[in-house]
């Protein structure tokens, strides 16, 4: 940012830190694959496994003094931290079920025999944790109310993280270009997110001479993947009145090359989605996909800030993974996104500020629609 001469901040702010010494798992002397589950406290316990698939099952099953073992129905997915707000009302029943019930601590088990991506990650869920493979979950459910133990050595501490946010002379109004720059553990992350941080620190460079009627705004938000606390650092340096920013562009797991670039757009006015969709059939390897809201671009739509979004459809499921490399990137794909960004900043060039906007009654109806297929 600063190579583009733009000017620079650093939004500090408090962010536990997490590392794991060693996690072993054992059942009757026998060595079971694990990996503790991120921001699990320490544990070295003995006691008799206890396995549910469903919340039925796990309503009825007795799990004070015994280590938990969650399969099938309640792994489907990594479980949301307590405090997401977008988290179902299942995962919040289970939440709620888990530290009712008091086990010693939990095994979630992973169902893709090909990887073992961690299923919890909450700081503030510490009941003891570990996810198994699917062969070590095979191993266990065989053998349901044997005794193993399970030795997690980690430590938390205090720490702190950054959005690191560059602008452009002060203007009237202001464009918000954002990407995040944090992966989950266990994974590089070049496709979730080294990919938007790519193309916004090439439109930083490509843009730097541009003159626009507006300042340009790039966030490159840290913390996207385990709470969105950057954006509520964001906000709260902000404000929640976001009414200066004309339109919102994130950029969020693009380039795979064995999946298609896609776009959406929320909170925007129907003229302005029409001239973006109008432009993006020059672009056509670029598919046009239904809303969805995990990542930094709901933090702006939800208040009223118009908001374009870049991902991937029908690619393979990278993110989160060790297999998340650079080999899975193809850069030819990130050029059109480049393009496409700066010809809607252009468009943008000789709008009136409410142009992008869409009346406050129709995108309340349009995010409570979103926010319902959301949940």
């Amino acid at each position: 940012f600063q190579a583009a001469g733009l000017e620079v901040e650093e939004q500090i702010f408090p962010c536990p830190a997490w590392i794991e010494r060693q996690t072993t798992l054992t059942m009757n002397g026998r060595p079971l694959e694990a990996a503790a589950n991120a921001y699990s406290p320490p544990c070295n316990i003995n006691g008799p496994i206890v396995a549910a698939s469903t919340l039925a099952e796990l309503e009825g099953a007795d799990l004070k003094g015994k280590i938990g073992v969650l399969f099938g129905d309640l792994c489907q997915a990594p479980l949301s931290p307590k405090s997401w707000f977008l988290k179902s009302e299942k995962e919040d029943k289970l939440i709620k079920l888990l530290e009712e019930k008091q086990p010693l601590a939990l095994l979630t088990v992973q169902s893709d025999p090909n990887g073992l991506e961690r299923l919890i990650e909450d700081w503030e869920f510490r009941i003891p944790s570990a996810t198994v493979s699917a062969e070590a979950g095979l191993a266990l459910l065989k053998q349901d109310g044997a005794t193993v133990n399970l030795r997690i050595d980690s430590e938390q501490t205090e720490s702190t993280t950054a959005n690191i946010v560059g602008r452009s002379a002060v203007a009237n109004g202001r464009v918000v270009l954002c990407a995040h720059y944090d992966t989950k553990i266990d994974t590089p992350g070049a496709y979730d997110n080294g990919s938007g941080v790519a193309i916004l620190l090439t439109l930083a460079q490509h843009l730097k001479a541009a003159d626009y009627p507006f300042q340009l705004e790039w966030v490159a938000f840290a913390n996207e993947e385990y709470l969105p606390i950057g954006d509520d650092e964001y906000l709260r340096r902000n404000g929640e009145d976001l009414g200066d920013i004309i339109a919102a562009i994130n950029i969020d797991g693009v380039g795979q090359v064995v999946g298609s670039n896609s776009i959406t757009m929320i909170s925007a006015a129907k003229a302005f989605e029409d001239a973006v969709r109008q432009i993006s059939r020059d672009y056509p390897s670029l598919v046009w996909v239904d809303p969805w809201p995990e990542s930094n671009h709901s933090t702006f739509a939800w208040r009223g800030v118009p908001s374009i979004a870049f991902g991937t459809t029908g690619g393979v499921r990278l993110q989160h993974r060790p297999m998340d490399t650079v080999d899975w990137i193809d850069p030819v794909k990130l050029k059109p996104i480049v393009e496409l960004i700066s010809s809607i900043l252009i468009l943008l060039k000789d709008k009136e500020m409410g142009w992008s906007r869409t009346p406050e009654n129709d995108y309340s109806e349009q995010l409570q629609k979103w926010h319902g297929s959301a949940g």
